[in-house]
């Protein structure tokens, strides 16, 4: 039954969509834009409570930070798509354990942080406030935090920031657009109702939105981290944004998928934070 539920919207908003196309268009981004999961379970808190909590305001929205003090640079770290900072937990440890003094954020309508809804460029506009405050010299970001990151950065290009490392990050919106679509079975007014919602918000077409095309004017030195069987986001995603993004280094890794959550993969993090 799950696996038939996204056909059956799909169908049921192709329907709508010959009738009042825009009506259609619209419950379809906002379907896209709201998270399922993600939110703290009792299992996360007791992690999370062992951290300093606060909050900083964008806008109507809460933003929930999150900080383990230490005495090295500051490192900020974003989370992806129906997660939020427990995700970051081995990681966390390892740094804090090397001293450093780690920042987390949790995304809109994730975790703590306030909202319904979530875009990576709403999410762009919380790192910004998240990181015009603690001023980090790092960036770790996971998925379409990555993604943010690169979009936060190509925006405000904020001058703590020395290097970014992007987690399984997507390039290009179209793609995960498409995907969307692909997967719902929208029809082509759908389709391109979504396309005219994204230019009404943003006053740029969805394929604007590219971190390969941002990333060209970053300086901060970058790291890549792409497993070849992540089955979320394809591994072409990662080779795009390295053939852009000048200042940066791909490593890929195999059978670690999407998540990336492995030591060796906080290993990396670690050695490349610390070089």
């Amino acid at each position: 039954m799950k696996k038939a539920l996204p056909k059956i919207i799909g169908t049921s908003l192709n329907t709508i969509s010959h009738i009042a196309p825009k009506y259609a268009s619209t419950k379809a981004l906002n379907l896209f834009a709201t998270p399922r999961k993600g939110r703290l379970t009792d299992k996360h808190k007791s992690f999370l409570d062992k951290a300093e909590q606060s909050t900083l305001k964008y806008q109507d929205y809460t933003i929930q930070t999150y900080q383990w003090k230490g005495e090295k640079q500051t490192i900020l770290l974003a989370h992806g798509w129906e997660s939020n900072t427990y995700r970051w937990k081995s990681l966390i440890n390892k740094l804090h354990q090397d001293g450093h003094n780690i920042i987390a954020l949790d995304a809109p309508a994730h975790g703590q942080s306030s909202g319904t809804q979530f875009n990576a460029i709403l999410y762009s506009e919380f790192i910004n406030v998240v990181a015009s405050h603690y001023q980090p010299k790092v960036i770790v970001g996971h998925s379409v935090g990555g993604m943010a990151t690169v979009f936060f950065q190509y925006k405000y290009q904020l001058k703590s920031i020395e290097k970014l490392v992007l987690l399984g990050a997507p390039s290009e919106f179209t793609k995960i657009f498409k995907n969307y679509v692909n997967m719902l079975s929208y029809n082509r007014k759908i389709e391109k109702g979504l396309n005219r919602l994204v230019v009404d918000k943003y006053d740029n077409e969805p394929a604007f939105f590219s971190s390969a095309n941002f990333s060209k004017d970053i300086e901060a030195e970058g790291l890549i981290i792409h497993d070849k069987s992540d089955n979320i986001i394809d591994y072409d995603e990662a080779e795009l944004i390295a053939k852009h993004y000048k200042n940066s280094t791909l490593k890929t890794t195999e059978g670690l998928g999407h998540s990336l959550k492995h030591d060796s993969i906080d290993d990396e993090i670690l050695n490349f934070i610390n070089s």
